[in-house]
């Protein structure tokens, strides 16, 4: 196929230790976590070697050389996904990204009766999170429905837009199902009647890019770890007009100019929402993961992901008993995941059959922290495949081999 011209996965490949180190495992696992190039191993190590100093601490040479590598990390992210650099705020991930908007903003600017609008796809980071936030201050949460193919029910959710409405939480693309939403569209309907809007980009942003600007929202979240990066990073993109609102919800060092025994006065942003000390290595390596994904064609990976969606799919529509989740001609053309249920085995017990084979195929089993997903659709729990930028075709091949297997013995 002409995407296998400028996308060469055996040279990819190459640069993922994992790969080499555990040559008996074939990681279909991508949306919960992927792995990570020796170029982002490496930035964190090197940091911890020869680099490590606290980050505007310090007026001594090495603390001022590591607070300009941190700040440095924060122009990259902020370049890539084309903000200005105050507007990135690092986190842990964006769970804690989530949190931050609930606890900095949501919690000082709704009141009891306003509506927090959400959709049946979210994970649980971006349900539980407004929910309990509902309950606490007695705004109302309002849920959209998804249809029966997976897809969003944007006129169910255009319906239950209203003038209550002060906050719209929506996914870029579920964790689960893979289904896109346009929230481009989502943003244009709510800013028309005052609402904000927060979207979960976790599962979008490492197979796409973003442009937070033409997109329009006013918050932003996504994780380190899901797109090449350590784990325990992350980022909360704030739209600058939204600053005015916000209140710190964390205390600490690095987040005061100054402080009395009576007041204390913030640092400005994004300092004054980084209390504490940084994740500094994680952010650095944050940033490389971003280096290393700017190389990549990403016409070229979604050519590439996408083919072995359609592998895939078209070895799982041989059997009867196999059924796919989410909305399938979506998928086919802009899908890195397909998610499946198989008559009569339970999720876990394919999960556990694929990987006791050899190699050993890692697979998502259960409800992938996605409860709301799973009542919508009436299921207990599936099997994951996800893909990324190492996923082969001949993976996907000897996968369908041991589903095959699973399925004429049971």
């Amino acid at each position: 196929m002409e995407y296998m011209n400028t996308y060469q996965v055996s040279t990819i490949r190459k640069d993922f230790p994992f790969l080499s180190c555990s040559p008996n495992v074939i990681y279909f696992d991508n949306a919960a976590t992927t792995h990570k190039p020796h170029q982002v191993i490496e930035t964190v190590s090197q940091f911890y070697a020869c680099h490590n100093a606290p980050i505007a601490r310090g007026i001594y040479r090495a603390a001022e050389q590591a607070t300009a590598r941190y700040e440095e990390a924060r122009t990259t992210i902020a370049r890539y996904i084309v903000a200005h650099a105050h507007e990135v705020i690092f986190t842990s991930g964006a769970t804690e990204g989530i949190n931050m908007v609930a606890a900095c903003w949501a919690q000082h600017m709704l009141k009891p009766g306003d509506e927090l609008l959400v959709t049946q796809l979210e994970h649980n980071a971006n349900f539980v999170v407004w929910q309990q936030l509902a309950k606490k201050i007695g705004a109302r949460l309002v849920v959209a429905n998804i249809t029966a193919q997976g897809e969003l029910d944007m006129q169910d959710l255009y319906h239950k837009l209203s003038h209550k409405t002060r906050l719209v939480a929506i996914t870029q693309t579920s964790n689960v199902l893979g289904t896109k939403v346009d929230v481009g569209s989502v943003i244009a309907h709510a800013h028309a009647i005052g609402a904000r809007v927060l979207v979960d980009a976790t599962q979008a942003i490492p197979h796409q890019r973003i442009n937070v600007h033409e997109l329009g929202a006013d918050f932003l979240v996504f994780s380190g770890h899901k797109m090449l990066g350590p784990t325990g990073s992350g980022v909360l993109y704030v739209a600058q007009r939204m600053y005015e609102q916000m209140h710190p919800c964390r205390y600490g060092g690095g987040m005061v100019q100054q402080v009395t025994q009576d007041t204390a006065e913030w640092a400005p942003v994004p300092h004054k929402f980084e209390a504490g000390s940084p994740l500094t290595a994680q952010a650095l390596g944050l940033a490389q993961a971003v280096r290393y994904l700017e190389q990549l064609d990403f016409q070229a990976l979604a050519a590439h992901e996408a083919h072995l969606t359609n592998q895939l799919i078209d070895q799982l529509t041989k059997y009867n008993r196999v059924h796919i989740l989410g909305p399938i001609d979506q998928l086919r053309t802009h899908g890195h995941m397909v998610s499946f249920v198989i008559d009569g085995i339970h999720a876990h017990d394919i999960a556990a059959f694929l990987d006791a084979q050899h190699p050993s195929i890692a697979v998502s089993a259960g409800k992938q922290c996605a409860n709301i997903v799973y009542n919508a659709l009436g299921i207990q729990a599936a099997v994951r495949v996800s893909f990324y930028v190492y996923s082969t075709s001949e993976e996907i091949m000897l996968m369908s081999q041991y589903i095959e297997q699973i399925i004429r013995s049971s």
